[in-house]
């Protein structure tokens, strides 16, 4: 993954999570979405704070404090805070929004939820995560690495497509097929399991076929 070191992949994979369930924008998604985005903040820190120091810049920490700020989600913002302020990087989000949004994430996943999470918050907190994981990974275009990995994934998925003339052509050849007492369509198995041949098979039975007789010229 272009700019993700390996050790970062799990952090950013959390947030590819909340990434899908963000632009979805049910009313199921933003509230997975909410409580997502609170956890790959928190899992960001985490994973950061078990580094060996060579992964992240030879900065060195006691033992004990790592100790004291993996203890809770809020003593790993003090952390994330203070790093901050180490570096003389700019604030980009309040540390007490985050703790807004991180309330508002408890309501969701502890009391069955407190309605739909507004937009003004799941924007927020996106902004939040996105920004903690740049700076303790040291990621630049975090966002447009997720956009990315966002389009990558549709283009695979509409890639696989299951087309009618196939699944026809496919089925009227080979008919059905029993699996563990079971009948399935042979297209459907080959689709499944293997979709290049599932295409071949369908364009070469698709090119055998005669043409429909109203579709030929008179001779």
């Amino acid at each position: 993954m272009t700019g993700i070191k390996p050790w970062a992949v799990g952090p950013f994979e959390m947030l590819y999570h909340a990434e899908t369930h963000f632009l979805k924008g049910e009313d199921f998604d933003r509230r997975i979405a909410l409580i997502s985005f609170d956890n790959a903040i928190e899992v960001a820190i985490t994973t950061y704070l078990a580094l060996h120091p060579i992964q992240r810049g030879q900065r060195q920490y006691q033992r004990t404090d790592i100790e004291n700020w993996q203890k809770n989600y809020h003593t790993k913002l003090d952390f994330f805070y203070q790093e901050v302020s180490t570096r003389s990087l700019t604030e980009l989000v309040e540390k007490a929004d985050i703790i807004f949004y991180h309330q508002n994430r408890n309501d969701q996943y502890h009391s069955g939820g407190a309605g739909v999470p507004e937009l003004h918050k799941l924007e927020g907190i996106r902004e939040a995560a996105i920004w903690v994981f740049s700076i303790l990974f040291d990621v630049a275009d975090t966002d447009a690495i997720l956009r990315e990995k966002v389009e990558a994934e549709k283009r695979k998925e509409n890639a696989h497509i299951r087309e009618v003339e196939k699944d026809r052509a496919i089925d009227a050849e080979h008919g059905m097929t029993d699996i563990a007492g079971i009948s399935y369509y042979t297209s459907e198995i080959l689709f499944n399991i293997d979709y290049q041949a599932y295409k071949e098979i369908g364009e070469e039975l698709l090119s055998l076929q005669e043409p429909d007789e109203e579709n030929t010229e008179d001779s």
